[in-house]
């Protein structure tokens, strides 16, 4: 009976132990996923912050400047994709929309921006595009990869529509995560005028030919909680000029922008209790189960080996006869 029980042990101690790998470098790339038809908004705001006023082309102080970034699942998109791809690929259609203080629209960019579901490796398709202008990204966006390294990552800048490192500066604590803060510095770059103008009548090509151009700076900040690879707070120092040309008149430069641009405060919160709860499953697929299934496969192979031990041992002799008689003493 103890042998039997001690190869049902062993088997279940084999079962356990390989299960151990298989979680983590089989299940969890395949499970950890992008959903699809994620849909998720953030809201940020600069006060204040410097303003370009197209109809007078004065730069003026403002109360607040508010940024919403939506980011929408385009599944249909990310099956089309991933079938010709050969793997999971998620389609994110997003919108940054600027609006100053009464609530007017400053600026609105498009992106759509493919990605692999679980790496968050670009994915080149067609339709990939920042504010209509067709690009082809390396490095990330938005999201780090689940269990973000300590190290410099590429990191896409849609505005420049070029990649630049994202330096790692170092571990800190936000809110009770232990978090890894990320810097990107972007040096003054032309770039494009934005396709929609906050004024009717101006357009980016009436603006060229004046021949005035769009300058930019920011540096970009990301407080990146590891293993979900999430940002769970971000802010930007964030410029922007127009410089040369007859619209300006005799001036060399104007700011079209600038301002300290900080996630809102419900989203933070918001932002927060998320990632904690995505965290867990993570950590389960990558950790938790893994180990607690290698050491239980341990300790039912110890188990096992305990009872075939005892199961071999020999008992007590059993006795051959009769003892032989005590020799008697002899009377001489």
């Amino acid at each position: 009976m103890r042998r039997k029980a001690s190869l049902i042990l062993l088997a279940l101690a084999v079962f356990f132990t390989a299960l151990s790998p298989l979680l983590r470098w089989y299940a969890f790339p395949r499970l950890a996923k992008i959903p699809p038809s994620q849909y998720q908004d953030m809201v940020l705001e600069a006060k204040p912050a410097t303003l370009l006023d197209y109809g007078t082309m004065q730069a003026k102080q403002v109360d607040k400047i508010t940024i919403v970034q939506t980011l929408k699942g385009n599944v249909e998109e990310a099956q089309k994709i991933g079938k010709s791809a050969g793997r999971d690929v998620v389609v994110w259609d997003s919108l940054s929309y600027v609006q100053g203080p009464d609530g007017e629209m400053v600026s609105k960019i498009p992106e759509r921006y493919i990605f692999d579901a679980h790496s968050q490796e670009p994915v080149h398709a067609t339709g990939e595009m920042v504010d209509g202008d067709p690009v082809k990204r390396q490095g990330i966006e938005f999201k780090w990869p689940f269990l973000t390294e300590k190290r410099d990552y590429e990191y896409f800048d849609a505005q420049t529509r070029t990649t630049a490192p994202i330096h790692y500066k170092g571990t800190q604590n936000f809110r009770g995560l232990d978090v890894y803060y990320f810097e990107q510095t972007i040096p003054w770059t032309k770039v494009s005028m934005p396709k929609v103008m906050p004024v009717e009548g101006i357009t980016p090509e009436s603006v060229a030919k004046t021949g005035t151009t769009r300058w930019y700076t920011t540096v970009r900040k990301f407080w990146v909680e590891p293993v979900t690879g999430a940002p769970v707070y971000g802010e930007e120092i964030h410029r922007e000029e127009l410089r040369g040309g007859t619209l300006l008149g005799d001036r060399d430069k104007v700011t079209a922008f600038s301002g300290h641009v900080k996630m809102r405060e419900d989203y933070i919160k918001y932002t927060v209790d998320l990632v904690k709860s995505q965290r867990v499953l993570v950590v389960l697929l990558t950790s938790y189960l893994p180990w607690g299934f290698l050491g239980l496969g341990a300790a039912l192979l110890t188990l096992s080996l305990v009872l075939e031990a005892r199961s071999r041992r020999p008992g007590d002799p059993a006795p051959t006869g009769d003892p032989e008689p005590a020799p008697q003493p002899v009377n001489v």
